[in-house]
């Protein structure tokens, strides 16, 4: 039987995580996902868990950079980036917004979220010192015959928006506009569904 170390080795990181946020609520590991995000030939280690103890079941997600010794040193986390389970509580409205998972591709960290009718994601990359968002995507439906959906990429600027009638296939909108956006918006500080750009 082979040991595979990268995997005991994220499972150790995953489990400490789970220990520390224990003490904190934060008691059930989600998701997580390791590449390299600072770009020193280190893998590195996104994880999302939940505080299942709460009336809201809120996530945090946590960023910890792979050193050279082999272990990690958290980096960054945030409570409001991920949307509640349960925003009004166990026993409120249901929205049908959800969590779905996080990603790294090509050094971007991508959190994932499903809407009612819809999906929307946030891209985070690593420079002047900060998980700052640099690209924001959504798409959703009115369900009624509407589809709309936003490409937004805060690094150059550029704003795609675009509506169509998927009954009929016709584009009803599609334009583009500038709008920069400086400082860009740091990991910490964004909140689900309070975009403010």
């Amino acid at each position: 039987m082979s040991i595979n170390f990268k995997t005991i080795f994220t499972l150790l990181v995953s489990c400490l995580w789970y220990c520390a946020g224990v003490a904190q609520n934060f008691d059930a590991p989600v998701s997580n996902a390791t590449g390299d995000l600072n770009k020193d030939g280190i893998e590195d280690l996104v994880t999302v868990m939940q505080d299942t103890l709460h009336e809201n079941a809120p996530y945090r997600i946590a960023v910890f950079f792979g050193i050279e010794d082999g272990n990690h040193k958290l980096v960054v986390s945030s409570d409001q980036l991920i949307e509640p389970q349960y925003p009004d509580g166990r026993d409120g409205y249901r929205y049908g917004n959800g969590f779905e998972g996080i990603e790294i591709k090509k050094g971007i960290l991508i959190v994932n979220n499903s809407l009612l009718r819809g999906y929307f994601e946030y891209k985070f990359r690593y420079q002047n010192g900060n998980f700052e968002l640099i690209g924001y995507t959504n798409g959703s439906s009115d369900g009624v015959g509407r589809i709309y959906s936003e490409d937004f990429n805060l690094s150059t600027g550029d704003r795609f928006l675009k509506e169509e009638n998927y009954e009929t296939g016709k584009i009803v909108r599609n334009e583009k506009t500038k709008k920069l956006i400086r400082p860009l918006p740091k990991l910490q500080d964004v909140k689900a569904f309070e975009d403010n750009w």
